[in-house]
């Protein structure tokens, strides 16, 4: 108990130096934890090894955590996240979070109910990497602590998240998460009812529940030690809601009188936990007042004296030390990665090899792809037979699953399915469901999964079934993947390759959910991979190049898959000039582009279905006498500038074939990138229509088509013609002024 009030107490004056801190305008935004000191009593009943994600209110469990853990000081390091100072051990001076790698805190930042889905991921992460032997920093045995607010709990993110545990729990798989609901009945100045969190989610089957006063020093420490009792021994989810107070408002700029009574906000001044704690500990003889007085002026003087001086460090003090954490870049790495031949070096993993590989021949006439009669398990195999898209990617996903025991692949419908349009038939026999699975028809809990099971050691592939449908669950990639190696200085990781079904052009199927061709979002955010191949030797490089990316940096990268694509034979028709095969130790870096002849009077930049178009428009421009290139960028973040220049400048005259739209497009940023550099030639462009794509054939008066792209050939290149006379206009040398 005299722990508890420590950690309570240190907490409660890190909320008020932080506010004088910010009135001296030393200090920045700091959301406190007064009145919620509680929850030190779950950091009291846990272990230190125990994966906690945090709500913005945790301090004290913070605390209460830090000082179990040897040469940590919680004083000093929230107070150098006050001021944003660089040598802030938590993010680097990028956000004031709760989080320790020491003391195994997952750092959150200012989160409504979005870091849920990762936790219980993480969950569910942390049996099967102990069966896959899959090293992980987490026992098996693990308790995942997740909290947040009461305002939270009624986010969609988190009942979405609250509902996945209950499903995944009902199925019999292992999900050991305690959900901590701070309960302090109002989320900013909107009032929640008091029997509401019960009411919600007091009596679901599936999900123990568990409730206690956390101004109830002695309630709070029974109920959290029997809630996560609980868990560690049936592995399953459990809901604790703790109820608090609120003080000091919201946030520093918070004035509470303008939405709450005086009688309300006195009420609560008298519940206040850290009062509560010391009048035990006078009530039980553990302490005099004097003592807990004493104690307290203590606390008072280490922290005031450690604010005055914190103030003054160093910020970050430039973009590039800001960004360092968002995508670190090792090519040299993540090629050997690519290169390596197997990653069963131990015992374990070798018997697990030789377990699923009794599966394998049963169903090898089920795979999309033909695995080489002279492939085996070290990667040295022939060259495969020309594949579709669909069949190089199911190829590939199945030497990586092969290759790496870490690989986790699952989605809706890619288990027993094979997917919507087969990329993934026959990996789940030959893999197992351990390695190969299903999940609910909910995005947010598939990205959910990927970035707990990245935290627990494996490098997952999920799928989100079509491009329409990420919009769900954006928040999943760009607030809580993208940025968890931001807000940590690195020291966290959200390593994975997700899978997208996109684009349009299908026939006959969709509308603008099924053929979505909207990627601004994608590309927006920082440090996020977007990777869109269009041939079938590309999608197998690209692929490998991703999973080792993610394995060796930690990048987030999504694959994004053109399904108009999936099973083309032909360039031209009954060539099959669109089948294509690699070596399965093929590597594209990232940000590097691919050429397509070598044409010195135009260079069309394109990409996905843009690339077969835009070639049969070059070819039928070489029947006119006119040599033109085709440049597939394959990846639209980071875009290939160094490769657009080079072959920009060849000819001299730039045609952007875009298949998403005109605003909000690529073709901006690739016109843009051209601009920046200088480069003086002639710059062209043409899109799809800013619209949503519609069934049937009204697509095609708002998609891009070859008749488009040769149109705005001609204009850039000013030409016609008629009757088969080609005319050119001669352009001045791209080297000099315009």
């Amino acid at each position: 108990m005299l722990e508890l009030f420590q950690a309570q107490a240190t907490s409660r004056q890190l909320d008020l130096a932080a506010r004088r801190l910010s009135s001296a305008r030393r200090g920045y935004y700091s959301i406190g934890s007064s009145g919620h000191e509680g929850n030190a009593a779950v950091s009291a009943a846990l272990r230190t090894t125990d994966p906690a994600l945090l709500h913005y209110r945790s301090g004290a469990f913070f605390v209460h955590r830090a000082r179990r853990v040897p040469e940590l000081d919680p004083i000093l390091d929230v107070l150098l996240g006050v001021v944003a100072a660089a040598a802030d051990p938590i993010s680097g001076g990028r956000h004031k979070v709760y989080g320790s790698k020491a003391a195994n805190i997952i750092p959150q930042t200012s989160t409504v109910a979005s870091h849920l889905p990762r936790a219980v991921g993480l969950a569910f992460s942390l049996e099967r990497a102990a069966r896959l032997g899959v090293s992980s920093e987490w026992p098996a045995d693990s308790v995942v602590l997740c909290s947040f607010g009461d305002a939270s709990a009624n986010h969609s993110t988190a009942t979405g998240a609250i509902n996945a545990a209950v499903h995944t729990a009902h199925q019999g798989v292992a999900v050991p998460v305690l959900f901590l609901c701070e309960d302090n009945g109002i989320g900013l100045s909107v009032p929640t009812p008091s029997d509401w969190i019960e009411s919600a989610y007091g009596s679901r089957p599936g999900l123990r529940y568990f409730d206690a006063d956390g101004c109830d020093p002695v309630d709070a420490m029974t109920t959290a030690a029997a809630a996560v009792e609980w868990v560690r021994k049936h592995r399953k989810p459990a809901f604790f809601r703790m109820r608090t107070v609120r003080l000091l408002g919201h946030a520093g700029s918070d004035v509470e009188s303008a939405y709450r009574s005086p009688g309300d906000i006195a009420a609560d001044l008298e519940r206040d936990p850290v009062l509560a704690t010391a009048r035990v500990l006078v009530g039980t003889g553990t302490a005099t007042p004097q003592e807990i007085l004493a104690r307290y002026d203590l606390i008072t003087h280490l922290v005031s004296v450690t604010a005055q001086t914190v103030w003054t460090k160093p910020k970050l003090a430039s973009a590039a030390a800001v960004t360092a954490p968002i995508a670190a870049a090792n090519p040299d790495d993540v090629r050997a990665d690519v290169l390596r031949t197997t990653a069963a070096t131990d015992t374990e993993a070798t018997e697990a090899v030789a377990t699923e590989a009794v599966a394998k021949e049963a169903v090898a006439k089920e795979a999309v792809a033909t695995t080489p009669a002279d492939s085996s398990a070290n990667g040295s195999a022939a060259e495969p037979d020309p594949m579709t898209l669909a069949q190089a990617i199911n190829h590939t996903l199945a030497e990586l699953l092969d290759r790496d025991r870490d690989i986790l692949v699952f989605g809706e419908d890619v288990a027993r399915k094979g997917g919507v349009y087969g990329v993934t038939k026959g990996l789940r026999k030959r893999f197992s469901a351990r390695r190969v699975f299903d999940t609910l028809l909910d995005e947010q809990s598939v990205l959910g999964t990927a970035l707990g099971a990245g935290l627990a050691g494996f490098v997952p592939i999920p799928e989100i079934q079509y491009l329409a449908y990420v919009h769900n669950a954006l928040d999943q990639l760009r607030g809580e993947a993208a940025t968890l190696s931001y807000f940590s200085d690195g020291r966290y990781r959200n390593p994975m390759v997700v899978r997208i079904a996109g684009l349009a052009y299908q026939k006959g199927f969709g509308g603008h959910f099924h053929n979505d061709n909207s990627v601004a979002a994608l590309r927006d955010i920082p440090g996020l991979v977007v990777a869109v191949p269009s041939r079938a030797d590309d999608a197998a490089a690209m692929l490998r190049t991703c999973v080792s990316a993610a394995r060796v940096d930690g990048r987030v990268c999504v694959f994004l898959e053109p399904i108009a694509l999936y099973h083309a034979r032909d360039l031209h028709p009954g060539d099959k000039g669109w089948l294509a095969s690699g070596s399965p130790t093929d590597h594209v870096e990232i940000g590097r582009a691919r050429i397509h002849g070598d044409g010195t009077d135009l260079t069309i930049v394109t990409f996905a279905n843009g690339v077969p178009m835009s070639l049969r428009v070059a070819h039928r421009f070489a029947e006119r006498g006119i040599k033109v290139r085709v440049l597939d960028l394959r990846w639209l973040n980071p875009l290939p500038v160094e490769d657009l220049l080079l072959h920009a400048r060849a000819t001299g005259r730039v045609l952007v074939a875009d298949e998403t739209r005109r605003s909000g497009g690529v073709s901006e940023s690739v016109v843009t990138a051209l601009l920046d550099a200088g480069f003086e030639g002639r710059i062209g462009r043409v899109t799809s229509e800013d619209s949503f794509v519609p069934l049937g054939p009204a697509a095609d008066n708002v998609l891009l088509d070859e008749a488009a792209i040769e149109s705005a050939a001609d204009t850039i290149l000013g030409t016609t013609n008629r009757r088969g006379v080609t005319l050119m206009r001669r352009f001045r040398s791209p080297t000099r002024s315009r």
